[in-house]
């Protein structure tokens, strides 16, 4: 499992608290709606400030 810092938790915890609020927006303007992209934009945030957070998971792509 993978471990985040206490400083990125309590990050993640200000974030949803805001989405809570309706305060919490997105890069463009509009307002957030779900929990799983307010806990990204905690982790991006507390990356940002230089918590430590694991690396992004790498995206799968489809084989046809």
């Amino acid at each position: 499992m993978a471990k985040y810092s206490k400083k990125a938790s309590e990050k993640v915890e200000q974030v949803m608290h805001e989405k809570k609020e309706g305060t919490l927006k997105t890069g463009s303007g509009k307002k957030v709606t779900s929990n799983k992209q307010a806990i990204a934009i905690g982790l991006s945030e507390a990356r940002k400030e230089g918590a430590k957070v694991p690396k992004k998971a790498a995206k799968k792509i489809a084989k046809s």
